[in-house]
């Protein structure tokens, strides 16, 4: 059912969005600088993993390559990494973590993963083949302290040029969200889950 629009909405919709295009125009062509970009997914509603996971499709679209590194899901097996994983010659991953925290319940073992998996995170910074690097749930371990965090900081701070990185996970601390160029908080409106909907194929993993 289409709405009747008469010509003088038409017309002021034309100038409404035309002077709307110009500021739009405008500020774009103000910005020149082309840099590698720290970006936090943090808060707690669903979709961090998820939005880094679309940021490398779209890398992969562009014929780019993806390193990608899971600090904390290591006993749960995600559909991401069966689809991402078909592109082979694009795609580094490697799953560092041995399940979340309260499942583990050893934190020597927790700590020594999370070393594990951040050494593994820093070669893949220092890659030269590699256009975007995911860090799934760094956000987690730098809240329970399994990692130094300024050094963490430091070294992503000091990350080669041109090279994009992405952390992920809840609570993430105010010193790396002032490192961040990019920090985007999910905030639960609704969730399934409190309705006693499970965790499903697809959706959750």
């Amino acid at each position: 059912m289409s709405k009747d629009v008469d010509e003088a909405q038409a017309e002021r919709h034309r100038a409404k969005m035309g002077k709307r295009k110009s500021v739009q125009d405008a500020e774009v062509a103000d910005k020149r600088e082309e840099k590698g970009l720290l970006i936090v997914h943090t808060g707690a509603g669903k979709g961090k993993t998820t939005a880094a996971f679309g940021l490398a499709l779209r890398m992969l679209g562009r014929g780019q390559r993806v390193g990608v590194v899971q600090f904390i899901k290591g006993a749960w097996h995600t559909a991401e990494r069966d689809a991402l994983e078909k592109f082979a010659d694009q795609v580094s991953w490697h799953t560092m973590g041995e399940g979340f925290t309260w499942e583990t319940q050893d934190l020597k073992r927790d700590i020594a993963a999370a070393e594990r998996a951040w050494g593994k995170a820093q070669e893949l910074m220092a890659d030269p083949n590699l256009d975007l690097v995911i860090l799934d749930e760094l956000n987690v371990v730098l809240r329970y302290d399994y990692l130094d965090l300024a050094q963490v900081i430091a070294a992503l701070s000091a990350r080669r040029e041109g090279l994009h990185v992405v952390v992920t996970g809840r609570n993430a601390k105010p010193d790396l969200i002032a490192a961040a160029d990019l920090v985007t908080e999910m905030a639960v409106v609704k969730h399934h889950f409190a309705a006693g909907v499970k965790a499903q194929p697809g959706i959750e993993f």
